[in-house]
């Protein structure tokens, strides 16, 4: 079975990469590619072309501003600079399934069990969350966007063969809203398979009796102002010193 992961980069969070990139590393157990998804990168190479511009916001804060997910609602905020382009995933990887997740996680337990039964029938496998988050804006500022399956694209192991991920090209990331792209808006509701609620953990939000594999600070890392304090933010200090010392 091919097997590659790939995590969200964004320079203003590279602290958080290190961390989760050093976790999966430590965790995975397995010579597996790991890969950041840059977006620098997939401009270059012509396979990211959605306009987007940047601006200064009342307090100060830059934001991104990605055109195609304006609406009458909503004037397309978001949050990081691989919101959308996860959604390459499949296409970048080609074959064999590709674990997606954000940059902004921890990797606590061993990962191999998530790798095992996969059923080729299943297009991706998430965490199906019911998240409505509470504040209106989350880490450095940002504003918290609710839409259609909230953070289930967050952490996806994508069947990069599944014939309907295949319909997934280049130009539809390129077309679609980001509203539809994160509610999986191609594939039909039976071929999203589901995985247990610890592999994507959402700090503050999350059940507090599970004990997480993966956990996801969804709101802000514990090196942003009013976050030093969440829960596992010394976990995750102590795998930015590990990876600081290797």
């Amino acid at each position: 079975m091919g097997l590659s992961v790939f995590i969200g980069f964004d320079p203003r969070e590279a602290a958080a990469f290190a961390v989760a990139r050093h976790s999966v590393r430590r965790n995975l157990g397995r010579q597996v590619p790991i890969y950041g998804l840059i977006l620098s990168q997939l401009q270059q190479n012509g396979l990211y072309r959605r306009p987007m511009r940047t601006r200064v916001n009342g307090d100060g804060h830059v934001e991104m501003i990605d055109d195609l997910s304006i609406r009458m609602d909503y004037d397309g905020r978001i949050s990081t600079q691989h919101a959308i382009a996860r959604f390459l995933v499949p296409h970048v990887a080609g074959f064999g399934w590709a674990l997606f997740m954000d940059g902004d996680m921890l990797v606590r337990r061993e990962m191999g069990s998530l790798f095992r039964n996969l059923e080729s029938r299943f297009a991706v496998y998430c965490v199906k969350h019911n998240h409505v988050p509470r504040d209106a804006v989350k880490m450095d500022g940002q504003e918290q966007t609710v839409y259609s399956r909230k953070n289930w694209s967050s952490f996806v192991v994508w069947n990069c063969e599944h014939p309907s991920n295949r319909k997934l090209t280049p130009e539809m990331v390129n077309k679609l809203p980001g509203r539809d792209l994160h509610a999986f808006c191609w594939l039909d509701d039976d071929e999203i398979g589901e995985l247990p609620a610890e592999w994507n953990w959402l700090v503050g939000h999350s059940d507090e009796s599970i004990d997480p594999k993966v956990v996801h600070f969804t709101d802000g890392t514990p090196d942003f102002p009013g976050y030093e304090n969440v829960k596992f933010a010394d976990e995750w200090r102590k795998e930015l010193a590990l990876w600081a010392a290797t």
